[in-house]
């Protein structure tokens, strides 16, 4: 069974050190070991994507920065990481600041090259939401580019199929439509749970419910939506998964970090238990975006992630 080595935080401080997330070791140390990663870790400092505010391209280091308290074993799942996987930080991508598709080519191609294609899958710190097209992209093609593509579980409160703004395709807008276009995932296997606030137009909403993505509206989620993700994830069976999450989808109280806040969502308790709520899926990347450092308060933007993250690693365990 693959392991990850670990400095004890009872022996090397916390606050001491290289700080890799949950301070798993480098790629380059494990591969020169030859042991095997079931985990590789990267970030895209990126924001280049954002229709509002900018600063989400620190967010990989404000992550990385908070993960240093976050302990190897979960409580609720009853996993060990560090007992259950070989983790790895690849460290960042290289990005191109004034163009959002340059940057989604090269980290694509970054991410490609990480691990043994079939085993290593991709967890990514954004950097906007535009990143998801890169990580996706990646994983679709380490895992053989299936066809009908991969089905995803997208927590948001936006749906991110926008086609363009500002003639900009690449955006943090509009990632799930340009997946979808390229055949990466699956939209008749992909819900996007939420959604709320306002909108510039209803028929922004048109894209995806006329692909087949199944829309859980916060309201709805209220309601029944514990039970709608439930039924979604049967259906999945074994089905290849990916997990989006955009920290916008937590109510702004809970998670103020961000670039494009809508009041009225999850709290972040609320938020944790819907994501280990997933165990059992076919998982084979993620990512974790929009964190911004600057409107951040006390690091809770950036520590909810960071435990989002385990939580994450947590279901492949």
């Amino acid at each position: 069974m693959s392991k990850t080595v670990l400095p004890s935080g009872r022996v090397q401080p916390r606050f001491a050190g290289i700080c890799t997330f949950l301070r798993v070791p480098q790629v380059e140390d494990v591969a020169s070991e030859n042991r095997p990663i079931d985990w590789a870790i990267y970030g895209v400092p990126s924001d280049a994507g954002v229709t509002f505010r900018p600063g989400a391209r620190f967010g990989p280091r404000a992550v990385r920065e908070a993960s240093q308290y976050i302990k190897p074993y979960l409580i609720e799942q009853g996993v060990h990481l560090a007992e259950r996987l070989s983790i790895a930080d690849a460290g960042d991508a290289p990005v191109n600041p004034y163009s959002c598709r340059q940057t989604l080519d090269g980290v694509a191609a970054f991410a490609s090259k990480l691990g043994e294609a079939r085993q290593t899958r991709l967890l990514a710190i954004g950097g906007d939401h535009s990143i998801a097209y890169a990580n996706l992209k990646a994983t679709w093609e380490r895992r053989g580019k299936p066809a009908g593509g991969l089905a995803v579980i997208h927590f948001d409160a936006h749906m991110d199929t926008v086609d363009e703004v500002w003639g900009e395709k690449w955006g943090h807008a509009s990632p799930f439509r340009r997946a979808i276009e390229d055949g990466l995932i699956d939209p008749k296997s992909m819900i996007s749970i939420g959604i709320r606030g306002t909108l510039n137009d209803p028929a922004d909403l048109n894209y995806a419910r006329q692909h087949g993505v199944t829309l859980v509206k916060f309201d709805e989620w209220r309601k029944g939506g514990p039970q709608a993700l439930a039924a979604f994830v049967s259906r999945l069976a074994k089905r290849e998964t990916y997990i989006t999450f955009d920290v916008d989808a937590v109510d702004p109280a809970f998670c103020p970090g961000t670039g494009t806040p809508v009041a009225g969502g999850f709290t972040s308790a609320e938020a944790l238990e819907a994501v280990r709520s997933l165990r059992g899926i076919n998982l084979v990347g993620a990512d974790i975006v929009e964190v911004l450092p600057d409107r951040d308060v006390s690091e809770i933007t950036a520590t909810f992630a960071a435990q989002l993250m385990a939580e994450i690693l947590g279901l492949s365990a």
